[in-house]
């Protein structure tokens, strides 16, 4: 039975925040085997509008090097790009 002066526990409601906004993060493009220099620069231009000079020289960094940062952007755009690039296969990893 209820009583009048019974206190009933009260709930704090809390606001997450959205920690993930105005974060920068990369994409990184991983080197193999399968996919020629061309193959490779055309990705990089459909998904990063990058001029040809600078998707060839992302993709000679990956060929040397076995992986390169070829994106930095927000969360979602950086998976907007790993997403085309992911379009013919090629191997990427988003790291923030």
């Amino acid at each position: 039975m209820d009583t009048p002066n019974q206190i009933t526990p009260g709930i704090d409601i809390t606001e997450e925040e959205d920690i993930g906004v105005g974060l920068e993060s990369r994409v990184i493009l991983y080197n193999d085997d399968w996919h020629t220099f061309d193959e490779v620069i055309a990705q990089l231009i459909a998904a990063t509008s990058c001029s040809y000079d600078e998707a060839r020289s992302k993709a000679f960094e990956v060929h040397v090097k076995g992986k390169a940062i070829v994106y930095n952007g927000e969360f979602k755009d950086c998976l907007r790009v790993s997403s085309v690039l992911e379009e013919i296969a090629l191997h990427t990893q988003i790291v923030t």
